[in-house]
């Protein structure tokens, strides 16, 4: 389980094709690798991926065949930035919201208002989406926490505060930019419970 709370960019090294649906990616990070062990979950731009290999300055994941065909993971390449998160530590704070890492699906970002030191995002969801995302809700977007500030049918808005625009990956995110997106999961349990019942 992740927080949403980026504690690191990364820059994708390398990306190696293993076979016709795996691929390896060296990602380059500021972790210590003697903190990272082999097995270990980190989240690569919301995707919850697993350490193959570590070492000075960088570790390794694989992504298979679902990854790359729910997630942005298909576009990465050599210079590709990320933003990271380790693994939630029982006693660590909750600043965000719980985040799987497991993507839902890919939101487009179809307006950005840049402001003195913040910026308002628009994104479409998928319409099979779309119903998760509530005004004042939490959403993950690209592993980012964030609290939805209004909805209007399939699209939603966000606004980023300065410290997310200079930790993360949405400074020089661009209009017709897809992010992976989670919903959140309290919203989904909700809905399904609502669905075993009848009652949507």
């Amino acid at each position: 389980m992740f927080t949403g709370i980026i504690n690191d960019l990364g820059d994708i090294l390398e990306v190696h094709e293993k076979a016709e649906e795996l691929r390896r990616i060296v990602v380059g990070c500021s972790y210590n690798p003697n903190s990272i062990a082999i097995g270990a979950s980190i989240a690569c731009s919301g995707i919850c991926l697993t350490v193959v290999d570590r070492g000075s300055g960088y570790f390794a994941v694989d992504a298979a065949a679902e990854t790359l065909r729910m997630t942005t993971a298909k576009s990465w390449r050599s210079g590709t930035r990320l933003n990271l998160e380790r693994a939630l530590r029982l006693g660590d704070e909750l600043g965000g919201h719980m985040v799987s890492g497991h993507v839902d699906g890919l939101a487009e970002l179809t307006a950005r208002d840049d402001f003195l030191d913040s910026a308002a995002l628009t994104f479409r969801a998928p319409a099979e989406l779309a119903r998760f995302i509530a005004a004042k809700g939490s959403v993950a977007l690209d592993g980012v926490s964030l609290t939805v500030n209004a909805v209007e049918g399939d699209t939603f808005s966000v606004l980023i505060i300065p410290h997310t625009l200079k930790v993360t990956t949405f400074g020089s995110l661009e209009p017709r930019t897809r992010v992976n997106l989670e919903v959140d999961l309290m919203a989904r349990y909700a809905a399904r419970l609502l669905e075993a019942r009848g009652l949507a």
